[in-house]
């Protein structure tokens, strides 16, 4: 799978662009999950600055084809939620929970994407900041860009950059994390009491991956723009479902494009209580449940307890014929976001999520090492990372 990963573009690993940046300076602190610098725009030392930029990535480009298909503009709803949480959620590992600032930035090819496009994602993007409103965190638009780059872009890409400021005393830096602490998991699938319906847990990751190896050829053929032509035509569209068959109760094309759940109502509870006993948090996005490894030195980490794999990912190992190592190393595989907490707390964090329908569990521990190292218990036995 990492070799057709690779054939189609995309890197699980970034090894170019985490040897690119090795030598940039990494803020005030080492492992936070983003980048802080100080307060250059108050000049007040207590506080510290946050930028993200992210989006949804190849998931805009399954969006077009079941737009195309349906007529369903609302498709797009879900896409302007994937690149807004994809940044928000990331900003809540470092312990921001409120006043963000954000600008969009979307490229597309107006020949294909029509207006009616542009305006339903940005008004989508409004009505999620009064959701976010409803939950008591405030996010502020200042607007943003959106050009039009069809030799760029074959068909859109839909991008946000938000801004935070931060006490620094209410920073969650994973350097914290130590031996005896045990990893809490948030489920990434299922339907929380802020959710309107089911989720399959996709998420904004691995989408090159679940277009083609889940679905046929034929979509490839009607919509050749929604794929690089340099690509292996083995590795374009190769699975043998459609959009439109059914997994359980719901297409495939609505379980791909579930739109990426938001942990912000579940984790802002839970930091009214217990933020000082989080010793660090992790997104498990680019990178899947191996993103720990880029924010400990000298620990092993031990996933032992993982959720039960849901059903979409189940459907992506079966039609990719991957590996449950890549598997793992590309998607969330159940649970997207993890907390490293003190082991007298977890039962109450829990419990805070269990009160919002969301899942969680003790999904692993934390132990001394002379290296760092990641253990996970799949299906078929121990994977070492």
């Amino acid at each position: 799978m990492e070799e057709k990963y690779l054939k189609r573009g995309v890197s699980a690993n970034k090894e170019d662009v985490h040897n690119a940046i090795k030598n940039i300076d990494k803020g005030l602190f080492k492992n936070t999950f983003c980048k802080l610098i100080p307060d250059y725009l108050s000049g007040n030392k207590n506080y510290a600055l946050v930028m993200h930029a992210d989006g949804a990535g190849t998931k805009s480009s399954l969006a077009y084809i079941y737009w195309k298909k349906t007529k369903d503009l609302s498709v797009w709803k879900g896409i302007a939620q994937d690149s807004l949480v994809m940044n928000i959620d990331d900003l809540l590992c470092v312990g921001v929970v409120d006043d963000f600032i954000l600008s969009s930035t979307i490229g597309r090819n107006k020949n294909l994407i029509s207006g009616d496009v542009i305006s339903t994602i940005i008004n989508a993007t409004e009505d999620l900041i009064k959701q976010y409103k409803s939950w008591g965190v405030n996010i502020f638009s200042s607007g943003g860009e959106t050009a039009d780059v069809g030799d760029l872009v074959r068909t859109i890409i839909v991008d946000n950059t938000v801004v935070a400021r931060i006490n620094k005393n209410n920073i969650i830096d994973n350097s914290n994390i130590q031996d005896g602490d045990v990893i809490i998991g948030l489920s990434s699938s299922g339907q929380t009491t802020y959710e309107s319906e089911y989720n399959s847990g996709i998420g904004s990751n691995g989408l090159t991956s679940a277009r083609h190896d889940i679905f046929h050829s034929e979509i490839g053929e009607d919509f050749p723009e929604s794929f690089d032509p340099l690509i292996d035509p083995e590795l374009v569209y190769s699975g043998s479902r459609s959009i439109f068959d059914k997994l359980d109760d719901h297409t495939i094309g609505e379980l791909v494009l579930s739109p990426t759940r938001t942990y912000v109502p579940v984790v802002k509870k839970i930091f009214d209580n217990y933020r000082s006993y989080i010793s660090g948090m992790v997104h498990c996005t680019g990178g899947g449940q191996t993103k720990i490894l880029h924010f400990i030195d000298n620990l092993h980490v031990v996933k032992n307890n993982m959720f039960t794999v849901p059903p979409l990912f189940n459907l992506i190992k079966q039609e990719s014929h991957a590996s449950w190592r890549e598997m793992y190393k590309v998607f969330n595989m159940g649970h997207r976001m993890e907390l490293y907490v003190k082991k007298n707390v977890a039962h109450e964090i829990i419990a805070i999520a269990n009160s919002f329908n969301l899942d969680a569990q003790v999904v692993g521990h934390v132990l001394r090492s002379d290296s760092k190292k990641l253990t996970i218990e799949s299906p078929e036995g121990s994977i070492i990372y």
